[in-house]
């Protein structure tokens, strides 16, 4: 079973068609386990928010968004333990704490982080963590 972490540029995608949507749906197969750290939630409910703010969606939908990402099958782990590496990562990176705990977790699960965020991926494919991430259109 292949296995990953992802992150809500990625999970976002899930249910909102945006760029790399299709690319994103594929990682919902059965076979992947997929993970997060449970800063996941309150991310994509942010995401949901400001769509909403914009007018690209509405409420009803947002809130239908949260309970279908409620019933997928992705794991969530505690933040408060990767915190300690995710500000390691974020001070050697000059990035978010936010960004950096989808890595630490990536990292502690010796997988890889999938993302759709461009200038995190970036940032950590010039790094000695480059094996450690893959952009969303990637081949699994």
């Amino acid at each position: 079973m292949k296995k990953f972490v992802v992150d809500a540029s990625v999970a976002i995608k899930w249910f909102i068609p945006e760029v790399h949507s299709p690319a994103a749906a594929r990682l919902l197969d059965p076979r992947i386990y997929l993970s997060a750290p449970d800063l996941i939630g309150p991310e994509l409910g942010n995401t949901l928010w400001k769509k909403v703010r914009r007018g690209e969606i509405d409420p009803k939908e947002a809130s239908q968004v949260l309970e279908a990402f409620d019933k997928t099958t992705l794991e969530i782990y505690p933040s408060a333990v990767l915190l300690p590496a995710a500000l390691e990562l974020a001070l050697g990176f000059d990035r978010s704490v936010y960004d950096c705990l989808y890595l630490a977790l990536a990292i502690a699960q010796s997988c890889e982080l999938i993302t759709a965020d461009q200038k995190f991926h970036s940032v950590v494919t010039a790094s000695p963590f480059a094996s450690q991430i893959r952009w969303v259109e990637d081949e699994l």
